[in-house]
């Protein structure tokens, strides 16, 4: 008689969230429940998505009053309603092990069992004062951290830096912690096509003959994206064609951004105006083919677990500029430090002026 299939139940309620830990979410997923031996997945919602989901795993949706995505936005917290109503979910699943792809949108189980929680990096311990509005969200967030690493069986994470923020600030015993690292989707390539370039930055409102730096993620104050900002005057001035495209959601939706102060920022400094370019969000083949059209990714933050942007721009060909706190770029091209103003326009300039540097990554 054959072996019943492992049966792992997972928090699939950050699949619809359009952050690093939602593409986390939605990739991982994907790829185990291509496995088709072995192995049977439930996945929890805590409302159906609009979109398809793959059809070799069981959904469960816990109907909440409202999403992850609504209800964790800036000072607001999901209610003791919401944990009641996704325990209760959870506890009604004969599972074997219990997955929470991302630390974020941990709840507590009602039973112990064998489970496996990802803590994508330590920046909420690094910098809780650019990531809380609030000392009761910074509280909460400490409390639910608290309780999950009760019940956390393994420890996952994308980075041997976050690892060993695992075992120095949470405290999990080295061997208790799994790394598994990301890698860029098959559509971050370098994509052959002349005419890309013009019609990108058309697309976006950019000159044609601008020197195109790239910026991919949140809009949050860990990210130094203000910072970039104070340099880029300086940049300007000594080429004048460069423009910045910042990528990313500016709903609000999540952790609590600074979108306003940077829009402040730029209406309040000539000449970020005409220079400084949201796009939103962008789907992965429209990111991948920005990439494709601009001269350098630019990543400033002051922490990431890993830092995927970086890969999928290096996989499409062209230069990353990076501060040292981003683990996927340390064996590249790095700016250094901690990325402060007055150190970016010197790590930037070359990038902004000097084409041969997207050459010398693939691209002519």
């Amino acid at each position: 008689m054959a072996d019943a299939p492992l049966h792992i139940c997972v928090d699939a309620t950050s699949w619809v969230n359009d952050r690093g830990f939602g593409r986390f979410t939605r990739e991982i997923l994907k790829a185990l429940l291509s496995r088709d031996t072995g192995f049977q997945y439930t996945l929890l919602f805590d409302q159906l998505p609009e979109e398809d989901l793959p059809e070799s795993a069981k959904v469960l949706t816990a109907r909440t009053d409202l999403g992850l995505n609504q209800s964790a936005v800036g000072s607001s917290a999901r209610s003791p309603g919401y944990f009641l109503k996704m325990a209760r979910l959870a506890k009604s699943v004969p599972y074997d092990v219990f997955f929470f792809p991302t630390l974020y949108s941990y709840f507590p189980l009602l039973q112990r069992k064998p489970t496996v929680v990802c803590y994508h990096d330590a920046t909420a311990e690094r910098f809780p004062q650019l990531l809380f509005p609030t000392k009761t969200n910074h509280w909460l967030w400490q409390a639910k951290t608290a309780l999950a690493r009760l019940q956390t069986t393994r420890a996952m994470t994308v980075s041997e830096t976050s690892a060993r923020d695992l075992e120095t600030i949470h405290r999990f015993p080295k061997e208790r912690i799994d790394v598994v690292t990301e890698a860029a989707d098959d559509a971050f390539r370098i994509i052959d096509d002349p005419a890309l370039r013009g019609s990108e930055r058309t697309l976006h409102g950019i000159p044609a003959d601008a020197r195109v730096l790239v910026h991919v993620g949140g809009m949050n104050a860990h990210k130094n994206i203000l910072g970039l900002l104070k340099a880029l005057p300086k940049i300007i001035a000594a080429e004048p064609r460069t423009h910045l495209a910042l990528v990313g959601d500016t709903s609000g939706k999540g952790f609590w951004d600074n979108v306003g102060e940077l829009k402040a920022f730029i209406a309040a400094t000539p000449p970020l105006s005409a220079h400084v370019h949201f796009t939103g969000y962008i789907s992965d083949p429209d990111l991948a083919k920005l990439l494709n059209a601009a001269d350098a990714l630019v990543f400033p933050s002051l922490w990431e677990g890993f830092g995927l942007p970086a890969v999928e721009a290096m996989s499409c060909g062209i230069p990353v500029l990076a501060s040292s706190r981003v683990e996927a770029c340390r064996r590249w091209w790095v700016m250094g430090g901690c990325c402060s103003s007055p150190k970016i326009p010197t790590r930037l300039l070359p990038a902004s002026s000097d084409s041969s540097m997207t050459t010398s990554c693939g691209r002519s």
